[in-house]
């Protein structure tokens, strides 16, 4: 017992070393990397940098996958295809910058329910892992370095 009791020690010494800012920031990377890659999958036009930023030009198969694959009710995919582009490409910025965190981090957890829900039910282990440090910035915030803590 006495060498469970001294890792279990040792593995909090180690903890407690990380930085409340340094978690912070590695669930605001993640939720970025997520969000925005799943974005620039569903824009077209040209890149810069290698990144879309025409927010507003929403790929034509992306209206086609809402329509053919997601198709979610109540909703027209059209509209849907749109919504959910605007939403991963600024909601993911926001998260990136911290700013509106715990707003963005709710709304992004909304739409992983979604997902989860209507679109790919059965991938329950791939929407546990984003909503982790989703429910993380929607309890913690921005944190330390972020543009919310900046303006408030």
């Amino acid at each position: 017992m006495k060498i469970f009791r001294t890792v279990e020690n040792l593995s909090k010494s180690i903890g407690d070393f990380i930085p409340e800012f340094a978690l912070n920031l590695a669930a605001r990377l993640s939720v970025f990397m997520i969000f925005w890659l799943s974005a620039q999958t569903k824009l077209g036009g040209e890149s810069l940098w290698g990144q879309k930023w025409m927010f507003w030009n929403v790929a034509e198969n992306t209206f086609m996958l809402f329509e053919y694959e997601y198709a979610l009710p109540l909703i027209p995919a059209n509209i849907a295809a749109y919504m959910a582009t605007l939403a991963e490409f600024w909601l993911a910025i926001f998260v990136l910058l911290g700013l509106f965190t715990r707003t963005s981090a709710l709304m992004l957890i909304i739409i992983t329910l979604v997902i989860q829900i209507f679109v790919y039910p059965g991938s329950w282990a791939q929407h546990l892992l984003w909503l982790v440090p989703l429910v993380y910035l929607l309890k913690e915030g921005g944190g330390q370095l972020s543009l919310d803590r900046k303006i408030t």
